[in-house]
């Protein structure tokens, strides 16, 4: 078997990490890649767990060893790639890399891959519902927030260059569409 990639980008608060969870849980033999973040760690988030937390300094000099598949400074001084071992690490276990990214990462995730990488945009139903939920997570204040929602309109608009683009305008219904794409791509 040769081992896959599966790459679920959105906007922030369009139910990605739901829906990656969900489909960790399936017994698909799937691994969570985890990105590396130059950010610092929120409530409850643990180093190795959710993110590989790296200061900015130390990320610096890990782009200039070529140490990432991908990289992208998000918003000042605020760093998210993909470790080249990350991958490989979960290849060597003989499992799939399941990814959840931002938008440009997952775009460059793709361009490295190729076919080896199933790109899946996930959608919320309308701006004013992403905006619901962004609120509703209560993680950001309402200039972070509002950084955000115009990072959103602006991936959004890159929807089309996946191989897929998944509405979550029902969970369940999101859930099962995601189950199905990527099981008919292990198949291929």
């Amino acid at each position: 078997m040769k081992e896959k990639l599966f790459i679920f980008s959105a906007p922030s608060g369009a139910g990605k990490s739901t829906i990656v969870q969900h489909l960790m849980k399936q017994g698909l033999g799937l691994e969570f890649s985890i990105s590396a973040t130059s950010r610092e760690p929120r409530e409850g988030e643990v180093d190795g767990r959710e993110y590989h937390f790296i200061s900015p300094e130390k990320f610096r000099k890990m782009i200039k060893e070529d140490a990432f598949i991908e990289w992208e400074e998000v918003y000042p001084d605020q760093f998210y790639g993909t470790l080249y071992s990350e991958v490989e690490n979960i290849w060597k276990r003989g499992k799939h890399a399941i990814f959840d990214i931002d938008v440009v990462g997952g775009q460059n995730l793709k361009k490295e891959f190729g076919e080896r990488a199933c790109a899946i945009f996930i959608q919320a139903p309308s701006r004013e519902v992403l905006e619901q939920r962004l609120r509703a997570r209560a993680t950001d204040d309402e200039a972070s927030l509002q950084l955000r929602l115009g990072k959103a309109m602006f991936e959004m608009e890159h929807a089309t260059h996946f191989d897929h683009i998944l509405i979550n305008d029902s969970l369940e219904k999101a859930l099962a569409e995601a189950e199905k794409i990527v099981t008919d791509f292990m198949a291929l």
